[in-house]
């Protein structure tokens, strides 16, 4: 049984923020990474130690596995936790901390490689029993064998990358005459992002719900699940808003995709925190999507619920203790959203917006939670991901959190930069989410709903900069009236004024 005492996080932001409170809650010293762009970063601040690993590109800085490795020897670190993204699901990375006797917070390199791999991972499922989308038993080679293969699984298609992730090396195809142009484009792509063209080829479900269930494993063969998160509002592929429970799902379809994904966990020995993805039609009928082993991004809104702090679990069967948690003792408690906040102009088709951030309030009050890592004064970099925080709000019911989260989104203010939390706000409103009756197409089927110009969107700014001109204003009065140069009367009121300063 190992005992760590110092972990190094191979990441920034929030996350590594995240990361690091659960080490302090453990009394385990944290270490941080950063970059040339990160070197006033919020992480950096919050660690135990900090070292700086390269230049702002993260290929120079965040993706250097020999220069993550070389700090966590030289600190003496005795593990090494990724977080998400980056070398998150890096197997060469994960091999390269056992070699040097560094625990790496996460599975073996053999099952990320194995479930990186989205050919061997719909393989493998299909060797367990799990359902997975009708589709094609290894990459294509040859655009021949495409036409051959779509024509016999059917109209419509989604070739996908067998490396991929994030939206990136993917094409659905509705024709025949566009079939050999998009796997063109989507190997062309995954070679591109990934350095690997192999694609494949799965039936598209129109009306997909993109759900997945979150999973633990220990290191001796033990693994739960700690139930669904519903991920259906994505643009682009990339996922704006989560929920537990998922609206569209019933107790007896839980039960069974809750026992499916445990099988799939133990069907590859995992171990740690990961998630089994599914997708489910309409007629309740699902199938295996995809394995991360990893941390989700969403993973707050499963601890509000289960009351599970997933970091704490990760370092724990790292460590090689069992799984002090049983399935029949695991339940859901209420109802909590996620929303991301990311530094994007949604009325210019979200572009990133860098830039120094001026002002913020962040929501507070029952049920609200924020995981973030900008403050006043700091600057965004252009180098990463624009996520800058995420919102986890809790109710009683779904209900209940819709409004909490409407309140939150209402309290959220940052200026100096464009972000999304105008567009959160009205998917807050929207009938379909309202009434949980949406899919991965939410987006696109309520675009003009959510990006229509609204006259009141600039207004709530206008009040908070007439209120710190208003601020600004009483000071110098309050300096004046000390000084005796003026009557203690308000500029903007005929009332005396009281100083409160």
């Amino acid at each position: 049984m190992n005992h760590i005492k110092k972990i190094l996080i191979a990441n920034r932001g929030e996350i590594a923020i995240r990361i690091m409170r659960t080490c302090r809650e453990m009394d385990i010293s944290s270490v941080a990474v950063f970059s040339e762009a990160d070197r006033t970063s919020q992480h950096v601040r919050y660690a135990d130690e900090a070292y700086y690993i390269g230049k702002a590109p993260s290929g120079d800085s965040y993706l250097n596995i020999e220069k993550i490795i070389e700090v966590a020897k030289n600190c003496n670190a005795d593990a090494i936790h990724p977080g998400y993204g980056f070398l998150s699901e890096n197997a060469k990375f994960a091999r390269r901390c056992n070699e040097e006797g560094i625990i790496f917070i996460g599975p073996s390199p053999e099952v990320i490689d194995q479930m990186g791999d989205k050919i061997k991972a719909r393989e493998t499922m299909i060797k367990a029993g799990i359902p997975v989308v009708p589709g094609t038993e290894g990459s294509i080679n040859s655009e021949e064998e495409a036409l051959n293969a779509i024509k016999e699984i059917g109209l419509p298609v989604m070739i996908k990358a067998s490396a991929g992730g994030g939206g990136k090396g993917m094409r659905l195809v509705h024709t025949k005459e566009d079939i050999v142009s998009a796997v063109r484009a989507a190997r062309s792509e995954a070679k591109s992002a990934f350095g690997d063209d192999s694609v494949y080829i799965e039936k598209y479900i129109t009306s997909p719900h993109h759900i997945e269930f979150q999973i633990l494993g220990d290191q001796h063969g033990n693994a739960v699940h700690l139930f669904e998160r519903e991920c259906s509002v994505q643009r682009r592929h990339q996922k704006m808003i989560e929920e537990t429970p998922s609206p569209l799902m019933t107790p007896e379809l839980r039960s069974e995709m809750g026992r499916a994904a445990v099988d799939a966990a133990k069907a590859v020995n995992y171990t740690g925190a990961g998630t089994i993805e599914f997708l489910v039609d309409d007629d309740l009928n699902y199938y295996f999507l995809e394995m991360n082993t990893r941390l989700q991004v969403e993973h707050p809104i499963t601890e509000r619920v289960t009351g599970v702090d997933l970091v704490k679990q990760q370092i724990k069967t790292a460590e090689g203790h069992p799984l002090e948690i049983q399935q029949e003792k695991l339940f859901q408690r209420g109802h909590a959203i996620e929303c991301r906040i990311y530094a994007e102009d949604p009325d210019n088709n979200f572009m990133p917006s860098a830039g120094k951030i001026y002002k913020i309030t962040e929501p507070l009050g029952l049920g609200v939670r924020t995981d973030g890592y900008v403050y006043e004064g700091y600057e965004i970099p252009i180098y990463y991901d624009p996520m800058i925080s995420k919102l986890i709000v809790w109710g009683a019911n779904r209900d209940e959190a819709i409004r909490r989260v409407r309140r939150a989104l209402y309290e959220y203010k940052i200026t100096g930069v464009k972000t999304s939390i105008k567009f959160l706000e009205r998917i807050m409103n929207t009938p379909d989410f309202i009434d949980g009756k949406y899919d991965t197409h939410f987006i696109e089927k309520n675009k003009e709903l959510l990006l229509a110009k609204d006259p009141c969107d600039n207004c709530n700014d206008m009040v908070a900069i007439a209120a710190y001109i208003d601020y600004l204003s009483k000071i110098n009065r309050v300096q004046e009236v000390n000084q005796g140069f003026a009557p203690a009367q308000s500029r903007w009121k005929k009332v005396p004024y009281i100083n409160h300063f």
